[in-house]
This record gives C-alpha cells, structure tokens and sequence, in this order.
C-alpha cells in the first residue's frame, strides 16, 4: 500500500480461519486477500464441519496436524492457550454458524474477522454486538467494497460537502446465477443461501442487499429512518427471496432506493452507486471499479480514476499501484484486512485506532442485520414503511 513502510514490517499476524475448507469460494478469497500485504500467516483452521474434509483441507494448505481442529471450540480453548496461538481468526462460514463462532473466539479476546452478514438473525447479532463490545477484542466485518480506493474517495467528496445537501440515493446489486433453482442441483452455494436454516429469514437481501445497503450508508453517512420492501422469491419453490425492492427514507429528508436480484439474466456482479445532491452527483460501478464519475450541476460529468488526477490521498494510501493498472476485488479484500491489521497492532500496543484506518464494525454488522429484518417485516405487511428495529 501506499505509504506502508517495509522496511520495519512486523511479523504477520497469526491468523486461524473457521469455514472456509475444500471448495470453499470465500474461504479462499480470504485467505488470499490476507496475504496481499502480507499482513497475515494463516496457522489454524476448523476448515468444516465434517472432521475427514478438515483434515484433508488443512493438509492441503500446510497446517500443521495438531492445529487443524475439528470444531471451532475445541480450536477456540486450545488456542488460546497454547504459545504463539492465534491472534485473529477469520469466520468464513454460511451465516448461522456466524454468531457461535464469533462467541467463542470473542470470548477469549482473540479478534475476529467474520464474513457478512454478521448473524443469520436480530437476535443474534444483538448479542453479538454487546459481546464485541465487551471482549476487549476487535471484530471486524468484511464489507469489502468499502475497501475499493473509489469509495473511500467517494466518502470522502460526500463528507467534504462538494455535493451539497444529499437528496437522492440509488444503490443496486443485480446477479443472474440464481435464475433457475441451482440449489436442487448439488450447487452447495446456491443451497445454503436459499435454506432459512442456514442463510437466515432473508435471502437475496440478506446476501447481496447488505452489500448495496451497506456501501450507500458507507459512502453517504445517511441513517434510515423507515423503509418499504417488496422481497419475491420468482422461482417456484424456492423458500427465499432472490429479487428485493426497497424504499428508503433517511433522517433530514434524504430519499433512496435499492434493488438487489439474483435472477437478473445478463448480470454478474453489477454492484452500483448513485448518489445526488443539490450541487452535484457521483456514480460509481462495482466492475468498473477504478473509475468514479463527478458531475458538478450545470458542468460536464468528471471521470476521476484510481491513482489519477482529481483522487486524493484517503483513496491513494489504499492503493498499491500506479492509475491505469486495475486493481479489484481481492484488492478491495485485502485493503479491510490491512485495516484489520493496523487495528490489531494498535491494539496490541495499546494505542487507539488511528483515524484514518476504516472498516465495518459490529455496529455496522448489527445495522445491516437490522435492515435485512426490517426488509421481511415490511414485506410480510406487504411493504407497509417500517421502522430498523
């Protein structure tokens, strides 16, 4: 990253992962975002649920035996116990396993980096925000396109006032994989994000509608006030939703709208960002990453890119190479990790976070569960404006 001294780089931050084992998707753009900056060495893991797939994934990444578990407690007890155990454990499992994970881990004062959402339901992550609250030990919630340097620029611009008095939102996150019913076709993915055991009471909005809700109030500062929600499951059978339609009403009269879908053919991960005032607007695309689109009132629209001119230094010091080089995803990843490690090290050393390392808090996980919960009461009341409980 930009400004990252290497020349006195610490040792890595011994890392443990829960979920996350053989064909596991998140599992491994963890541990690869982990190791961008080489911020992290992974040593642990309780890769899954069954002990034969543990074992066999452990061994696949070079774990040594003895710290390859076969449940995430027994993993919790001994590591924290044991010199040189974990100091972070990343939680990649489906969202019911979320809350126990974290619990335990938290428990013990070993930081946690869990995947979103934060639980499967309010009540969970209720107890789970207060039990981050108490432990001592940082959690930190892996919404990682507020990691993308164009966001954090946008956050900036927004917070600067170039805008003006914000009044129109529009977040969207449309997919196509789930278009016909993957999950009756040994899809594991699509399986337990359609399952209300596993995923929670929310399906499309719960998996891709945080990401859009979380990256508008990120990048805006907004608080909702009330919302109307129309959640649809279109193919027959499935118990889930896979195509949500919100309204939004913000506190100081902001108004919004979001969409997520995963059964919008011709999209892969269209994730985008809309965002109004009375003096100007911005636009910012999801696979277009690198580019962020300004246009004062009555001028022309602005293309500001990653590293290029018109960015600042809030998206550079999140930037690893020169404008006109992509970076994405994984880097977007990592950038939530390299915060989480800086956060880790303050913490070690006693010192407060410094201000300038953002990233997705407990409180942020309890907001967006907090809005998926909201989103099904709404729609229960068919799209009856309700209040974030």
């Amino acid at each position: 990253m930009t400004g990252q001294d290497t020349t006195t780089r610490p040792a890595p931050i011994r890392l443990g992962m829960v979920g996350g084992g053989k064909d596991a998707f998140i599992g491994a753009v963890h541990r690869i975002a982990s190791r961008i900056d080489g911020e992290f060495r992974l040593v642990a893991g309780a890769l899954s649920s069954t002990p034969e797939r543990a074992r066999e994934s452990g061994a696949a990444l070079g774990l040594a035996p003895d710290r390859t578990y076969d449940d995430f407690k027994a993993m919790a007890i001994r590591e924290n116990r044991i010199k040189d155990g974990i100091e972070a454990v990343a939680i990649v499992t489906p969202n019911h396993m979320h809350y126990p994970a974290a619990r335990e881990f938290l428990k013990r004062g070993i930081h946690v980096i869990c995947d979103k959402p934060m639980t499967a339901s309010l009540p969970d992550a209720r107890r789970l925000a207060k039990l981050a609250a108490e432990s001592g030990a940082l959690f930190v919630l892996t919404h990682n396109y507020t990691g993308y340097p164009m966001i954090r620029q946008a956050r900036e611009m927004v917070a600067s006032g170039i805008l003006g008095n914000i009044r129109v939102v529009q977040a969207e996150y449309p997919q196509d994989w789930l278009t016909e019913a993957e999950e009756s076709q040994d899809n594991k993915q699509a399986a337990w994000r359609t399952d209300p055991a596993r995923s929670g009471a929310g399906g499309c909005i719960g998996d891709i509608g945080t990401h859009a809700f979380n990256l508008l109030s990120f990048v805006t500062g907004l608080e909702v006030e009330t919302l109307s929600a129309e959640l649809t499951a279109f193919v027959p059978g499935r118990p889930l939703d896979d195509n949500a339609q919100v309204m939004l009403r913000f506190a100081g009269g902001a108004r919004g709208m979001l969409w997520s879908s995963q059964v919008a053919p011709g999209n892969e991960n269209a994730l985008r960002l809309r965002v109004y005032g009375d003096k100007g607007g911005l636009e910012w695309m999801q696979e277009d990453p690198n580019v962020l689109w300004f246009t004062p009132f009555g001028e022309p629209t602005r293309r500001i890119t990653r590293n290029g001119a018109g960015a600042g230094e809030v998206a550079a010091r999140v930037s690893r190479v020169p404008p006109g080089h992509p970076e994405g995803y994984l880097e977007g990843f990592a950038n939530i990790y390299t915060e989480a490690a800086r956060a880790i090290r303050a913490h070690q050393a006693g010192r407060p976070v410094p201000p300038e390392v953002v990233f997705p808090t407990a409180a942020d996980g309890l907001l967006g569960v907090q809005f998926v919960d909201a989103c099904v009461r709404s729609s229960q009341r068919n799209a009856a404006w309700v209040r974030l409980a």
